[in-house]
């Protein structure tokens, strides 16, 4: 059975290439275009890792870190952040707010798929 990954990206043209890198390698893939979103299909399927962009609309990535963490079923569910945001003091926060990694756009898939090697259980 594949491994279910979530992508979150308000961007339908990252989450496309995201999707791809990850359905080659293997992986099925769920996608949300919106913290909101990201949350019921967490609820609503097994979920084992959430890649998420941190600029979207409405409920940034942080938030969703958050969120997600709060969910006792999700507590250690590893969060990727995948964002043109590479400040320490954004890297730190995330940290706070229970993200596993930090990965910069643009992304190299040997790169992303080497992280999800390590994170994944």
């Amino acid at each position: 059975m594949k491994r279910q990954l979530l992508i979150v990206d308000d961007s339908a043209s990252m989450r496309q290439v995201v999707s791809y890198t990850l359905q080659q390698a293997g992986y099925a893939v769920v996608e949300a275009a919106s913290g909101q979103e990201a949350l019921q299909k967490v609820a609503a399927s097994a979920v084992e890792l959430i890649i998420t962009d941190l600029n979207m609309p409405g409920m940034d990535g942080l938030s969703l870190a958050r969120a997600v963490r709060a969910q006792p079923a999700h507590k250690f569910t590893p969060i990727l952040m995948l964002t043109t945001d590479a400040s320490p003091a954004r890297k730190a926060e995330g940290k706070a707010a229970g993200l596993t990694g930090w990965l910069v756009k643009p992304f190299v898939p040997a790169q992303l798929l080497a992280v999800l090697k390590k994170v994944l259980p």
